[in-house]
C-alpha cells in the first residue's frame, strides 16, 4: 500500500538522518570537528609577553644577575678591606681554597655529613613508611606526627638540638646517665671527636621526615594484588620485600636519595644552628665554610667556593635528570 510504503519510507529516512533530520553526524560531534584552535597573531604574543615580562625581570634582577656577578667575582681580587683594588687574578682564588689547611677537613666533614646523614635517613625512613602503610586505630595522627618536623626551619632544628646537646643541662646526658651509658656528662658540641657526630644525628633526625613522605606515596601505589599474589605463593616478608616492594618502587628512591643528597650537600642551616662551625672547624662543611669566608670580607675566594659548590651539584643534577627521563620511558 502507498501510504504503508511511505510510511516505512519515512521511518527508514528517520532514522539513518539521524537526531538532527539533516542525514549529517550528531550535532556534538559535527560541533567539536569543526571547531578550530585560535591562530597566534602579534597581538596575542605581545599580551603573553607582557604577562610574562614582570615574572621574567624580577628572576634576572634577583636570581640570574647575582649569579654572574658573583661568578665574576671568583676570577677577581674582590675583599672587602681593599674596595679599591678589583683587578682579575684568574684561577688565584680557586688556588687558595685548595691551599687552605681548612679545606682538607672541610672537605671531609662534608663526606662524612652528606654519607653519614643520607643511609640512616633512608633506612629509618623506609621502616617508618612500611609501617605507616598499614592500617591500624589513629594512623592518621601518627602521619602527622612523623611530617611535622618537615614543617620547622632548619636553623630552628639546630638550636632545638643545641640545648638538647648542652654539656651542662642537656637532656641526651641526662638520659644516657640515668641508663648508666656514660659517668659524667659529654661536652658533645665542644669536642673535636664528637661534635660532627651531633650534628649528622640531629640532620637524621631532620631529614628521615622527606624519605618517608616520598617512601609511603611510592608504597601506597603498589597494588594489593600483588602482595596477595606473593602471599598465595608462599613467600615470606624478606622475600617480598626484596622482590616486589623494592623493584616496584626502585625508581622513587633513586630520585628520592639523590635529590637528598644535593640538599643536604648544599645545607648549612642545622649546622649553623649548632655549631657555627665550630669547634676549630670541625664541623663546616662547603656551604659553611663559604659563608664564613663571605662574612671574613673575601668574596672573591668565596665565589671560587661557590663555584664549586655548583659545578658540584651540577653533576647531581645530571644524574637525577637521567633518572626522571628513565622514570617517564619506563611509564606506560
Amino acid at each position: 500500500m502507498p501510504t504503508a510504503s511511505g510510511a516505512t519510507i519515512t521511518t527508514k529516512v528517520t532514522k539513518t538522518a539521524g537526531p538532527s533530520g539533516d542525514g549529517g553526524a550528531p550535532p556534538a560531534r559535527g560541533a567539536a570537528r569543526g571547531r578550530r584552535k585560535p591562530e597566534f597573531t602579534s597581538r596575542r604574543g605581545l599580551l603573553i609577553a607582557a604577562f610574562m615580562a614582570p615574572a621574567a625581570v624580577f628572576v634576572a634582577v634577583f636570581t640570574y644577575y647575582p649569579m654572574v656577578a658573583g661568578s665574576q667575582m671568583a676570577f677577581r681580587h674582590w675583599n672587602l678591606s681593599d674596595l679599591t683594588d678589583t683587578s682579575w687574578v684568574g684561577l688565584e682564588n680557586f688556588h687558595d681554597v685548595f691551599a687552605d689547611p681548612a679545606w682538607g677537613t672541610v672537605l671531609g666533614n662534608t663526606a662524612v655529613w652528606v654519607f653519614g646523614s643520607i643511609v640512616p635517613q633512608l633506612v629509618i625512613g623506609f621502616a617508618l613508611a612500611l609501617w605507616l602503610r598499614r592500617k591500624f586505630p589513629f594512623r592518621g595522627l601518627y602521619q602527622a606526627l612523623v611530617f611535622f618536623p618537615w614543617a620547622i626551619s632548619g636553623f630552628l632544628i639546630g638550636i632545638l638540638f643545641r640545648w638538647l646537646f648542652n654539656s651542662e643541662f642537656g637532656v641526651v646526658n641526662d638520659l644516657l646517665q640515668k641508663a648508666g651509658l656514660i659517668d659524667e656528662p659529654v661536652a658533645w658540641l665542644a669536642d673535636p671527636q664528637t661534635a660532627m657526630f651531633a650534628v649528622v644525628v640531629a640532620n637524621v633526625w631532620y631529614g628521615v621526615t622527606f624519605f618517608t613522605i616520598m617512601i609511603l606515596a611510592a608504597l601506597q601505589s603498589i597494588p594489593d594484588e600483588l602482595y596477595e599474589a606473593s602471599a598465595l605463593d608462599g613467600a615470606g616478608k624478606v622475600r617480598t620485600l626484596f622482590q616486589i616492594t623494592i623493584p616496584y618502587i626502585r625508581v622513587t628512591l633513586a630520585l628520592t636519595v639523590l635529590l637528598r643528597v644535593i640538599w643536604i650537600f648544599n645545607f648549612p642551616d642545622l649546622i649553623f644552628g649548632m655549631t657555627g662551625g665550630g669547634p676549630n672547624n670541625e664541623t663546616h662543611i662547603v656551604t659553611t665554610w663559604m659563608i664564613k669566608i663571605t662574612q671574613q670580607g673575601d668574596y672573591g675566594k668565596a665565589s671560587a667556593l661557590g663555584l664549586i659548590v655548583v659545578a658540584t651539584l651540577l653533576v647531581f643534577a645530571v644524574f637525577f635528570l637521567l633518572a626522571t627521563r628513565e622514570k617517564r620511558e619506563v611509564k606506560p
